[in-house]
């Protein structure tokens, strides 16, 4: 497979509304949908609708919740085959607040999820060309990052919180590190996102910091002190839902395919950018042709 996924999967309840709620207060809703979600589940169906062949192992129960994930990660081509059954496990659940375009998450994880400590099969993560690990899961995903790297298949990390036991061991073995704004400042004690980026990028391949709809600062190891910095692509926001997803499911992707950096920044950022511009969550991602005409519209 090009990209193996161990982490989160949630099933999210997505409420639009036209102001955020004020305590006490009564507000009706715009919209309303359930939809399959998650940064492990967003991550896979962004990478396999640019063309991947992509798999999820993380853990699973027989509950509702995890039959409605599993069936869609089915239907978008993503290969469960090799998912850990738990009968405690299964997805977290979130209430998602959509307004004017920016979304707010509640999030409740009731049941083991994530990355098993001791599942898939060891052989089984050397067939991946490259690993994507979150903080899900933690003890599972050192396990699966340790035997990606000693067989030297790049993993790449999607990381957006520290406060799981394991998770600085776990940031040390990731070689495409990105992260929001909000962590390399913590992480770093830097307050420059391209500054963030050089000092993040030291003994690994890359690093890339987020920044919404400001872009992203970039830097490589072999040269971390020569950062970059990529505009986002100017698009009408109707549902950040999902837009980090699709940029680290892109990368993944054609980190897969021997595509260069700056190309794929480029491309996951238009990715993000297209999704940004419409409602809904993974089964509204574009597709790689979608992505080729905006990136060809954008040249001319």
């Amino acid at each position: 497979m090009d990209v193996l996924g161990l982490g989160a999967v949630s099933l999210d309840d997505v409420l639009e509304l036209a102001e955020f709620p004020i305590p006490g207060s009564k507000v009706r809703l715009l919209f309303r949908e359930r939809r399959p979600g998650g940064l492990t589940l967003g991550a896979l169906v962004a990478a396999r609708r640019m063309g991947a062949s992509v798999a999820y192992a993380g853990m699973l129960g027989s509950d509702e919740a995890s039959r409605f994930v599993e069936s869609f990660l089915q239907t978008e081509g993503v290969d469960t085959s090799r998912v850990v059954r738990r009968a405690d496990a299964g997805p977290s659940e979130s209430v998602i607040l959509l307004v004017k375009g920016d979304r707010t998450v509640l999030s409740h994880a009731p049941r083991r999820r994530g990355a098993s400590a001791d599942g898939p099969p060891e052989d089984y993560i050397r067939q991946a060309r490259v690993l994507l690990v979150d903080h899900t899961g933690i003890e599972g995903q050192i396990r699966a990052a340790r035997i990606a790297r000693q067989a030297g298949i790049p993993v790449v990390g999607d990381i957006e919180r520290l406060d799981e036991p394991g998770a600085a061991e776990l940031l040390g073995l990731v070689d495409h590190l990105i992260v929001p704004l909000r962590l390399a400042f913590e992480i770093t004690g830097e307050d420059n996102a391209k500054n963030a980026a050089s000092a993040l990028a030291s003994g690994r391949d890359a690093a890339v910091v987020t920044c919404g709809s400001e872009g992203c600062a970039v830097a490589e190891g072999s040269d971390p002190k020569r950062a970059l910095r990529f505009s986002a692509f100017p698009v009408d926001v109707v549902d950040s839902t999902g837009c980090g997803d699709c940029f680290h499911g892109t990368y993944a992707a054609l980190l897969a395919a021997g595509v260069d950096l700056e190309e794929r920044i480029r491309t996951s950022s238009a990715c993000a950018a297209l999704k940004a511009s419409r409602r809904g969550g993974p089964a509204a991602f574009p597709r790689a042709a979608e992505v080729r005409s905006f990136l060809t519209g954008q040249d001319a």
